[in-house]
């Protein structure tokens, strides 16, 4: 087997697990809010767009995906951020859900005979670490703590570090962090990348998800400072969170052409194309934004209720965008088992979603709550909390 597998940490959840195994919960319904999957219902007319084609069912997939989706992307893209163009044809790959693709778009674009490094934001998504071990890379990790209000400060990256790097990973709106990188962080991580000539992953899953402002993306800020080649830059954007889709596994990587045409060959071994059926399923989701906006309005409801409910008993800090709260307490692991013992509540400790450092690990003491689960298990969630904080 491959070596390299024993690099690999387990995954958050099974470290849930193990600390879960001598709980007891308490006698009451469990509530998860430990894993970020939507439970709002998906769009009625996706599922009807995708019964009406199953007759695909016997078609092969292309890796290049459908034309006619990587129009309605190109037009979603050009919508939502403002761009001047963006190429279709070349510009746009169709993919099985984001987290097939950041892990597929590093064994692609990493070169292993330098050992370089991939640079991500920690606390983090573990795929963005897991590809980079199995692509024979080496992860830099930049802490996001309160003091650089979860964004983490890329000015500290030693210009080594930054000489032998091919991706630098961010993810805004982040996760678990919920924090939102500007046009001017956007910038400054340009201009570094065009010094030492690495490439900008920019996760953006989590983009639809606000409260008052739509988040700027990296597309969107190239085209802000002309740069409509969009060079070594690239986004990953989905289904999942945006329309409630994540069974569906449908996303998108778009940018530099000249990274995604031999992405697009390595993808036609890799052999992950997405089904015919979803792909025209998939047409139908960005090409609608009502039950995007209902969708929002529905996380700002539960966002309000704990604000209003617990904002003074708890530090619930409200995210910039997202569905996460990424609450500091005492102690994470001590927090989410008192919550299991005694309100059948799962909520993930940060630790589990962070690495060790010089400076320690940023995710300690911190909890990550989902708050994915209807309106009306929150205001249960709350009513639980109150009796026992």
């Amino acid at each position: 087997m491959n070596p390299d597998l024993a690099l690999l940490h387990p995954y958050p959840f099974e470290k849930l697990n193990a600390l879960f195994a001598d709980i007891q919960p308490a006698n009451l319904p469990l509530i998860p809010l430990s894993i970020g999957e939507p439970k709002h219902a998906a769009p009625a007319f996706v599922q009807q767009a995708i019964e009406a084609n199953f007759a695909h069912l016997s078609t092969y997939p292309n890796s290049k995906g459908l034309p006619e989706l990587r129009q309605s992307i190109g037009n979603w893209l050009t919508n939502r951020f403002q761009l001047q163009s963006i190429d279709a044809e070349k510009q746009i790959l169709p993919v099985s859900g984001t987290r097939e693709a950041i892990f597929s778009f590093v064994q692609s674009a990493v070169d292993r005979s330098k050992t370089p490094y991939v640079v991500m934001p920690n606390p983090f998504y573990q795929i963005y670490e897991g590809a980079a071990l199995l692509a024979g890379a080496t992860p830099y990790f930049v802490n996001c703590t309160a003091d650089n209000d979860y964004k983490g400060d890329f000015s500290q990256v030693p210009a080594e570090v930054w000489e032998k790097t091919d991706i630098l990973f961010v993810c805004t709106p982040g996760n678990p962090t919920g924090a939102v990188l500007s046009s001017e962080d956007f910038q400054q991580l340009i201009t570094l990348s065009d010094e030492y000539d690495f490439i900008i992953a920019s996760d953006e899953c989590y983009s639809e998800l606000w409260f008052e402002q739509a988040p700027v993306g990296l597309l969107q800020v190239c085209a802000e400072i002309g740069r409509h080649d969009y060079k070594n830059c690239v986004v990953f954007h989905s289904l999942s969170k945006r329309s409630n889709l994540p069974g569906m596994r449908s996303g998108f990587v778009a940018g530099d052409a000249k990274l995604l045409a031999p992405y697009l060959k390595y993808r036609t071994y890799h052999g992950a194309a997405m089904p015919v059926q979803h792909q025209l399923a998939s047409i139908a989701a960005w090409e609608d934004e009502q039950h995007v906006e209902d969708n929002r309005i529905a996380y700002r409801q539960k966002f309000a209720l704990f604000q209003s409910e617990l904002g003074d008993r708890l530090p619930f800090k409200k995210p910039d965008a997202g569905f996460y709260y990424w609450l500091q307490v005492d102690n994470d692991e001590a927090f989410a088992k008192k919550l299991l013992s005694e309100a059948n509540i799962k909520v993930l400790p940060g630790r589990y979603l962070s690495r060790e450092t010089a400076q320690g690990n940023p995710g300690e003491n911190h909890v990550r709550m989902a708050l994915v689960a209807s309106i009306a298990q929150c205001e249960e969630v709350v009513k639980r909390l109150k009796k026992i904080i």
